[in-house]
């Protein structure tokens, strides 16, 4: 990039992130997945954590849906004023 095109970047107030910065970032997100937590030690590419954050992303909004499903199931079973029903709303709220 040339240094007028970078000036003016810096200028107009967009927010740059260094690679080191993508780099920290990228690592914390290999700690958090899982799948990826137990090969801290292997060199995984940023790409490969990306793809794993995504897939497991996918996975949490899987299992949420899941577990709103048997919630709603649960609840259409019981009677509404029932003592299991008020624990159940007390719960959520």
């Amino acid at each position: 990039m040339s240094s007028r095109r970078s000036r003016s970047r810096q200028s107009s107030g967009v927010s740059r992130i260094s690679y080191d910065q993508i780099g920290d970032l990228v690592s914390k997100l290999q700690q958090l997945i899982p799948e990826l937590r137990s090969r801290r030690s292997d060199k995984v590419s940023a790409s490969k954590i990306l793809q794993e954050t995504c897939d497991y992303i996918r996975s949490l909004h899987r299992e949420v849906d899941d577990l709103s499903d048997r919630l709603s199931e649960l609840l259409a079973s019981i009677d509404s004023n029932s003592a299991e029903a008020a624990i159940i709303r007390s719960l959520l709220m």
